[in-house]
């Protein structure tokens, strides 16, 4: 009987090594994994593992892009923006991705990352993706502390800078495995411009009507003399921007404080407010400021309640999302006969489905009073 059972001890024994060395050869050793070489925003080039699972984003927009991507699953900590509660929220990708607030932190927003929190992540991210390379912690030295490779990113935006933009969603498209995608956005951007384009084409001449946008966040929020000169929806619709030198087309200053007596003398016949000057609460509020001013209250466009409130662009860098929005409410309001049969609010939520999958519209809107999309002044 001894005998008997020491043999099937052995035999269990040896199935048992079988099996685990079978489990072994099975699986793929570190060497074998699928590998490419890229080359990103600074010039660098990094071999890197094919389609990643596990990836952080550091720095603005980069987790907007990863979002815009369809490949938010991939997320295993974020910066500590995504964890913050605030009243007001202006990012589409972070409405749609509630998610995000529950995920290890592994630095602080604009770039601060923090190795020791990386490297202590469990899995551990297989690439970093980094927006805005000059903020923050230096790419090369995180990539040192880490060992993670670390691909540089231009975010780019819509204007000036659109290529840079493109050129970073088919780079991160490339490395996750959504080329496709990454083209689906690209082409859906350029026929969404040009058809603001075409709506709006020589109906400013027609129109002769003025305009201005004030409240223009820029790293914090800001009252009504914040601008910015090259605004996208006003070059997309050929707006008689006052605050625009139209022969610099998008090449014109992108954020400018105004004086107040700049503003005075303009006049313009229609005042655009970007709703995240709402956070500053009563001071420095451009609405308020409109409203409360003696002199501001004689504004053309105050005194005929010509003010109309538009969605926050700028909210960790651009949501180009909102920017293609924002588009098409102004041009209700500038050309409504060019617009006949467009719906802000819908229109907007159609954008944000498409980019980011869901229609965060009311949510985003909703966290400003519902300022956006409406006239200022009953």
């Amino acid at each position: 009987m001894k005998k008997r059972h020491l043999i099937l001890v052995m035999n269990l024994l040896i199935s048992a090594g079988l099996i685990a060395a079978g489990s072994t050869e099975s699986r793929p050793s570190a060497d074998a994994v699928s590998r490419i070489s890229v080359t990103d925003a600074l010039g660098r080039e990094l071999t890197i593992p094919a389609n990643p699972d596990y990836i952080i984003c550091s720095g603005p927009g980069s987790l907007r892009l990863c979002s815009y991507l369809q490949a938010q699953n991939k997320v295993i900590a974020v910066d500590d923006i995504e964890n913050r509660r605030s009243k007001f929220d202006a990012r589409p990708y972070a409405l749609a991705n509630p998610q995000f607030r529950d995920l290890p932190v592994f630095g602080e927003f604009r770039g601060h990352d923090n190795p020791e929190l990386i490297i202590a992540l469990d899995p551990q991210p297989q690439v970093i993706f980094k927006t805005y390379s000059g903020m923050g912690t230096d790419p090369a030295e995180l990539q040192r502390k880490t060992g993670i490779p670390v691909i540089a990113l231009n975010y780019g935006d819509l204007g000036r800078y659109r290529e840079d933009f493109y050129t970073s969603l088919r780079l991160m498209g490339r490395i996750l495995d959504k080329t496709e995608r990454a083209e689906e956005i690209i082409t859906y951007v350029e026929e969404t411009v040009k058809d603001l384009e075409e709506r709006s084409a020589g109906a400013a001449e027609q129109s002769g009507r003025s305009c201005y946008v004030g409240g223009i966040a820029h790293k914090g929020p800001h009252g009504i003399r914040s601008t910015e000169p090259a605004y996208p929806p006003f070059i997309f619709l050929k707006a008689n921007n006052l605050a625009h030198d139209s022969s610099k087309g998008f090449d014109d200053l992108q954020h400018s404080d105004i004086a107040k007596e700049q503003l005075i003398d303009w006049d313009p016949d229609i005042i655009f407010v970007d709703i995240s000057t709402m956070q500053s609460g009563d001071e420095g509020n451009a609405v308020n400021e409109l409203a409360d001013d003696p002199v501001y209250r004689e504004l053309s466009a105050v005194k005929h309640k010509k003010v109309f409130g538009v969605l926050p662009y700028n909210w960790y860098t651009s949501n180009h999302g909102s920017t293609l929005a924002n588009a098409y409410y102004i041009g209700t309001i500038l050309y409504p006969e060019r617009f006949a049969g467009i719906n802000p609010s819908a229109k907007a939520d159609e954008i944000y489905t498409f980019l980011v999958g869901k229609p965060v519209f009311s949510q985003l809107n909703g966290f400003f009073d519902n300022a956006g999309f409406s006239p200022v002044f009953n």
